[in-house]
């Protein structure tokens, strides 16, 4: 896939996954040509709007959220200027791609969480300050084109969110409870393939995360903004 074709493909599939938690916490949110929008804010660090294309008017795109303190929006293509709008960045990030080869399979001790139970034993691995207690909901665990993803056999150590989409599979949420980034991106990759098939398989990060999905095996293919609107909610 060239690479505009990945940041579509990745912009797309990451809407799609924030689409299906605000779902499961009963907001609906609402796909175009262009975007995907909540008219109802979103839980919190998920964004109330997501671009799906190169330049998108940020009047018609605010026009269909709450954009007031608290919104976020998910610049896929870093091509957005909010900041007359009374928004700042609050971080800027890559869309990566693994650049992995070797056919699929399960790694050693990572596997897909089936209960609520274990999607609650996984939020706590994965939130160790317990300050977003309820965000993953056990409805999610229903779905077909969505795998939570553990490794550890007493006690998980590190997982991802997978979901699949019609060309590619997306992580996030990607975590290693001793740091281990690297290996934590390049295992959720394999489990997710080995789930769904050699499927590309795409994500984004930014920082240090960034500098251990690279060293995981992903490449960066493009660009990303996150903007906030400060203020108290």
């Amino acid at each position: 896939m060239a690479a505009a074709s990945v940041v579509h493909a990745a912009a797309r599939n990451n809407a799609e996954w924030c689409d299906a938690l605000c779902r499961t916490h009963g907001i609906s949110g609402h796909f175009d040509t262009n975007s995907w929008t909540s008219p109802k804010r979103t839980p919190p660090f998920y964004p109330d709007a997501i671009t799906l294309a190169a330049g998108v008017s940020p009047a018609q795109l605010l026009a269909q959220i709450d954009h007031g303190a608290g919104c976020s929006v998910k610049d896929s293509f870093a091509d957005l200027d909010l900041t007359d709008e009374g928004f700042r960045v609050l971080f800027r990030g890559e869309w990566l791609l693994a650049k992995r080869a070797d056919a699929p399979q399960l790694p050693s001790r990572w596997w897909v969480v089936e209960t609520g139970e274990q999607l609650a034993e996984w939020e706590s691995a994965w939130d160790v300050s317990g300050s977003k207690s309820g965000l993953f909901r056990p409805s999610l665990l229903a779905s077909s084109t969505i795998a939570v993803l553990a490794r550890g056999s007493e006690g998980i150590i590190a997982g991802a969110v997978a979901n699949r989409s019609t060309t590619v599979i997306g992580l996030s949420n990607v975590f290693h409870r001793h740091g281990d980034l690297e290996s934590a991106w390049q295992g959720a990759a394999s489990a997710a393939q080995a789930r769904w098939g050699e499927m590309p398989v795409v994500g984004y990060e930014s920082g240090a995360a960034l500098d251990a999905a690279h060293g995981g095996g992903f490449g960066s293919v493009g660009e990303l903004v996150v903007w906030v609107k400060p203020g108290i909610t």
